[in-house]
C-alpha cells in the first residue's frame, strides 16, 4: 500500500484554506484545546487514514488513533481520533472526514464488488480502470486497492490495450491481426491485449496472437461460449468483461469463469456514511 505524498496534501490544505480560517479568527478561542473524533454509521472498509492523519498532523494537531487502510470497521468504531488547539482542529475538520467519506466509499464498494466474484470464481480479479477524476488518481488508486481490487491500467504508458480507435490506421482487419504479429516482436516484455465485442473477431484475434481479450458490453451466451472456446484451444490467453460491470451484475460476469472484470463503478458509488465528534477538551 503506498501514501499520498506531503505534497499532494499540502496542496489539497491550500484548496481549502488559502490563507485563514475566517469564522474561528473571529471567535475568542483563548487558546482553547479541543479533540475531534471520526466515526462511521455504517460497516465499511477504511482507506485514506493515513493521509487523513498525516493532514491533521500538518495543521498541527497531534494524532491519537487512527485505522489502518484496509482494515474492516463496523458501525460507530471509530476511524480517527485527534487533538489540538480548537482553531486548528477547525481546519482539519472537513477536509480529513470529506477524504474518508470519499475514500472509504470507494474502498468498501471494491470490497464488495471483491466478495460477490470470490463467491462464484476465486480466480477472477477485480480490476480498477484510469477513469478516475480528474486530479485524484491516486486517491482514487489507493482506496480501491484497500478494498481489495488491482488496477487495470494506472496510465497510458505502461500497458498495450488496443480500442477500436487504434484500427482506424489499418485498412481492414486482417492488416491489423497480421501487425499484432510485429507489436509483440517489438514488446517482448509486454503483454498484447485488445478490446472487442464480436464473436468472430475474438476468434481471429486469439489466432493471431494477442494475450489478454477485453470483451465490452457482451451478453452472457457469447462471452460463456468465448471462454470456452479459449480453454480449449488458447488456455493462456486472459478474458476479461467491460462496460457496464457494477455491483449489480459483477457475479454474473464473473460466473462465465473469466480472468476478470475490468470496472470504474467503484469511483462514482457516493460517499461513506461517516461523522464526527468534537469536544472542548481543555
Amino acid at each position: 500500500m503506498f501514501n499520498l505524498s506531503t505534497t499532494e496534501l499540502e496542496k489539497y490544505i491550500q484548496d481549502d484554506i488559502p490563507y485563514d480560517d475566517l469564522t474561528t479568527s473571529l471567535q475568542n478561542c483563548n487558546n482553547k484545546k479541543a479533540q475531534l473524533e471520526v466515526y462511521t454509521r455504517e460497516d465499511i472498509i477504511v482507506s485514506c487514514t493515513e493521509e487523513a492523519a498525516k493532514i491533521a498532523k500538518l495543521l498541527n494537531c497531534e494524532v491519537e488513533y487512527y485505522v489502518k487502510s484496509g482494515l474492516q470497521i463496523s458501525k460507530n468504531d471509530i476511524l480517527l481520533r485527534y487533538n489540538g488547539f480548537y482553531e486548528d482542529i477547525h481546519k482539519a475538520w472537513r477536509l480529513t472526514q470529506i477524504l474518508l467519506e470519499y475514500s472509504c466509499k470507494i474502498s468498501t464498494q471494491a470490497s464488495k464488488m471483491k466478495q460477490l466474484i470470490d463467491e462464484v470464481n476465486p480466480s477472477c480479479e477485480l480490476l480498477i480502470t484510469r477513469k478516475t477524476f480528474p486530479f485524484s488518481k491516486r486517491f482514487c488508486i489507493k482506496a480501491a486497492i484497500a478494498g481489495g481490487a488491482m488496477p487495470h491500467r494506472l496510465g497510458l504508458s505502461e500497458s498495450i490495450l488496443f480500442f477500436d480507435g487504434h484500427r482506424l490506421l489499418y485498412k481492414d482487419s486482417q492488416e491489423f491481426y497480421n501487425d499484432i504479429k510485429r507489436v509483440k516482436k517489438v514488446s517482448s516484455e509486454k503483454k498484447i491485449a485488445v478490446e472487442s465485442e464480436d464473436y468472430e473477431d475474438c476468434l481471429k484475434l486469439m489466432k493471431a496472437g494477442v494475450d489478454t481479450l477485453q470483451l465490452d458490453k457482451i451478453d452472457f451466451q457469447t462471452l460463456k461460449k468465448l471462454v470456452s472456446y479459449k480453454n480449449v484451444n488458447f488456455p493462456n490467453i486472459k478474458i476479461l468483461a467491460a462496460g457496464g460491470i457494477n455491483l449489480s451484475n459483477v457475479k454474473d460476469y464473473a460466473s462465465c469463469q473469466i480472468d476478470g472484470v475490468v470496472t470504474s463503478s467503484v469511483y462514482v458509488s457516493g460517499m461513506a456514511n461517516l461523522s464526527s465528534n468534537i469536544k472542548i477538551i481543555e
